[in-house]
């Protein structure tokens, strides 16, 4: 028997799915993340690697019965990036049946299988894609960290660090959020801070966690920051609306930031429903793996 794998590749983590040809799930493992246009794509490549080969020994499967792999990974929305990926991990793996797209389409098609929908996403950095009745896609954001990715935790954590480093230099307004640094990165002064930052590539989206943590303690600063980052959720939607000239939006939220319930995920539902009727926040059908296992049972059939 062949089998299929899909891998949702994620800024932080990655979720690796082993199934039949029918779709029907075998095993399911979790790793590490990272983007392969920071991380590199050979380092990627390998990571991928070795997160399919444990799922396949869950089942004592062999490499070789793999007929189609499907990647959704972080940063791959533009071709020569995905081709470049592409070449690594066809020389790792040994497959010749692999398929790279974005992390933001297999969300999309987890959570609306064979079905319109639109799909947020918010982890390291911030998406929006949506799908109409003939199948075809839309999107809006996906920017990068440079120049976009706002409401996603690399702008969020990046403003949680201006806040501190601010309170460091003298400036009358406290957080806590120089506490939380504090006590989880033991980092407890401007030097330390300038140093991690610039030397040691500190990873901004790890403290988007601890902004949240702040503003659920209703720490007035991370309160703002983040009414701030939802807001530029909220004009992702408006753009993606505008685009598929929609009257009613089916809207699912996904990524690190927005699956798990929090202060930043109610915000932006309370947001959407106060400012923008014409949203229906849905639940995704299915996790993002799973629409990489969906995708990679569409194009098995088509080869």
């Amino acid at each position: 028997m062949k089998y299929l794998i899909g891998v949702d590749l994620g800024g932080t983590k990655t979720e690796c799915i082993l199934a039949n040809p029918d779709g029907k799930i075998l095993s399911q493992v979790k790793g590490e993340g990272g983007n392969p246009l920071i991380n590199g794509v050979k380092e990627s490549a390998k990571n991928i690697f070795l997160i399919i080969k444990k799922c396949a020994n869950k089942n004592k499967i062999n490499i070789k019965d793999i007929c189609e792999v499907v990647v959704g990974s972080t940063g791959m929305g533009r071709k020569n990036d995905a081709d470049n990926f592409l070449v690594e991990l066809k020389k790792i793996l040994k497959i010749k049946k692999i398929k790279i797209t974005t992390d933001a389409y297999i969300a999309l098609e987890g959570a609306f299988p064979n079905k319109s929908g639109c799909i947020i996403i918010a982890g390291t950095g911030s998406i929006i894609y949506g799908k109409d009745q003939k199948g075809k896609i839309y999107r809006a954001g996906g920017f990068g960290r440079l120049l976009g990715d706002f409401g996603g935790g690399y702008s969020i954590g990046r403003k949680g660090l201006t806040a501190v480093s601010k309170e460091l230099d003298g400036n009358e307004k406290k957080t806590i959020l120089t506490n939380l640094l504090k006590n989880k990165f033991h980092i407890k002064n401007s030097d330390e801070l300038i140093s991690k930052v610039y030397k040691s590539n500190f990873q901004f989206q790890d403290f988007a966690s601890l902004v949240i943590k702040a503003a659920e303690k209703k720490d007035n600063i991370a309160k703002n920051i983040l009414k701030e980052e939802a807001d530029e959720l909220l004009e992702l939607i408006i753009s993606l609306r505008r685009k598929m000239k929609l009257r009613k939006m089916k809207l699912s939220f996904a990524g690190s930031l927005l699956c798990n319930k929090n202060y930043y995920s109610d915000l932006l539902k309370r947001k959407i429903q106060k400012n923008l009727k014409f949203v229906e926040i849905a639940s995704p059908e299915n996790s993002p793996a799973v629409g990489a296992i969906l995708l990679a049972k569409k194009y098995l059939g088509k080869r």
